[in-house]
Parts: C-alpha cells; structure tokens; sequence
C-alpha cells in the first residue's frame, strides 16, 4: 500500500511558531516542511517550502491484519500497533541546507475510518488531505485527525 499526503494552504517562508509564557515571539525563516523518517529524525522525505502552492509525499507502506483492524507499517510510520502516525517536520533551512526542527504534526493513522483503510489496503493508495497553516497563522502542529485531515482510498495511479 502507498499513502499519499496532499497539503494546501502552507503558512510561507516565515512564521512565527509560537509565543513563549513571557509574550516573546520568535520569528523563524526559510521555513520548510518534511516527512520524517522512524528512528531517524535527521532523514526527511523531501522538504518543501513553506511558501509552496501545495505539498505531496508519497510513503511506501505495507499492511498486515491484526486483532484490532489493518496495521500500517514502513520506514515513515512512527508509533506502536494502534497508534502508528505520521509525522510532518516544520524547520527552519540554513545557508548549508541543514534543516533544525521547530515543531512536528502528527497524522494520526488510528484516526483513519476503519473501511477507508481496508479499501486502501486492498486498493493501494490511502489519500490524507489537509490544510497546514493552523487558526493563527502558524505551521499546524500536535495531534491531526478528521475533520482537520481528511482519509479516503483511492484506486492506485
């Protein structure tokens, strides 16, 4: 099975990422974003811009039956069985091209419909769809789950 993640609505090439207790903000740039790799959070799957259109990634997977549904396995699926994600990597690109996290999203997979992903398992292709500029303007980040992602199968291209 593959998974397709297909982002919009990216926050640009500066952000301000968050505000410290004190009302201090720090202004990040040259931001981009990334699919990080299990247990090798320096590996990214090719990062895009934070000013881009949009964004698409494309994760070789396989899947296996087990006692509580179909469980996603492969090298960018993080997490234990019942609660595998996937993590997107906000970070800010030096002038050397080294890429320093600031902030990660979770999508999380057990938040994907049980018949959504059964028919991607036995179709070939899971599509998340979501949008990655969150209510303040800000990269998205913590936990994504319906309605701020939207899973569906789709026949393999």
């Amino acid at each position: 099975m593959r998974i397709r993640i297909d982002a919009v609505d990216l926050p640009g090439l500066t952000c301000c990422p968050s505000v410290a207790p004190d009302g201090d903000t720090s202004t990040c740039g040259n931001v981009h974003v990334a699919v990080q790799r299990r247990d090798r959070p320096a590996e990214l799957l090719d990062p895009q811009p934070g000013d881009a259109a949009s964004a698409t990634w494309i994760l070789e997977c396989t899947t296996v039956a087990s006692p509580t549904g179909t469980d996603v396995k492969g090298p960018y699926v993080q997490g234990r069985p019942g609660g595998r994600f996937i993590y997107l990597s906000w970070g800010t690109v030096d002038e050397s091209g080294a890429f320093t996290v600031f902030r990660r999203a979770k999508l999380m997979l057990d938040a994907v419909p049980s018949e959504v992903l059964d028919a991607a398992a036995r179709g070939g292709l899971l599509v998340g769809r979501l949008g990655l500029t969150d209510a303040c303007g800000a990269p998205l980040c913590a936990r994504v789950v319906p309605p701020a992602i939207a899973w569906t199968a789709e026949p393999t291209e």
